[in-house]
């Protein structure tokens, strides 16, 4: 059992809480059970577990958590990225939460047959934030990195200044849904085919929160290709 703060497999799960190690190690944390058994479900292979109590003191667990007191086990795992494909796929730019690009992968794997692709200037998807939110989904269904002009298919890009419903348009697959930080939203010259807004009440506020906007999008437009089957 692990007695030291200066164990090196604690000192690197510390270091891992940096973005800079991350990139360059390749390595990433998952803290908690639900997650490490999401791994396991996934094919990921651990480069180690540590379990509180039976590998490490639990106090030590603590200290090396992002999360606090009460962690019970931590994994670490080498990151995995998938190539962009698939009739549906999300295309995310500039999207600078992680807790947004987690929920946005956690939400693809439920709705889309491809990946997130994730485009210049977003967050790291292996931060602790990210692979929290993305309840596991980031080793059933890693997310991929490429500009928006290499993807095959429409682009659509959702935009709550856009004149069209999203009801509206016409989709052929393959499509790319793409979105855009909250405030930003997708820069002008970004090469989408076609933009289209969420109706929402007149009461209500100007947009959405970008995790929810790629939910209600994934959602309408998973259906609708789905009832062309």
């Amino acid at each position: 059992m692990i007695t030291s703060p200066h164990n090196e497999k604690l000192k690197l799960i510390r270091k891992l809480k940096a973005r800079k190690h991350r990139e360059r190690s390749g390595l990433f944390v998952a803290e908690g059970e639900d997650l490490v058994e999401a791994a396991e479900a996934a094919g990921a292979q651990a480069e180690f577990v540590l379990l509180a109590g039976r590998d490490v003191q639990p106090e030590l667990l603590d200290g090396a958590s992002e999360l606090g007191s009460g962690t019970r086990v931590i994994g670490v795992y080498r990151e995995r990225w998938a190539e962009p494909g698939g009739d549906l796929q999300v295309h995310l730019h500039e999207v600078g939460d992680p807790g947004n690009i987690g929920t946005v992968i956690r939400t693809a794997h439920a709705l889309a047959d491809g990946p997130v692709v994730l485009g210049p200037g977003c967050a790291d998807p292996y931060s602790s934030k990210a692979v929290r939110a993305s309840m596991g989904s980031v080793f059933a269904r890693p997310p991929a990195r490429a500009e928006l002009g290499v993807l095959d298919g429409f682009k659509l890009g959702l935009d709550a200044r856009a004149a069209v419903d999203l009801r509206e348009v016409e989709l052929d697959p393959p499509v790319v849904l793409c979105l855009g930080a909250e405030r930003e939203g997708l820069p002008a010259g970004l090469g989408v085919d076609a933009t289209a807004r969420i109706a929402m009440r007149p009461d209500a506020p100007n947009s959405l929160n970008v995790a929810a906007a790629a939910a209600v999008g994934l959602y309408e437009v998973a259906n609708r290709m789905a009832r062309r089957d």
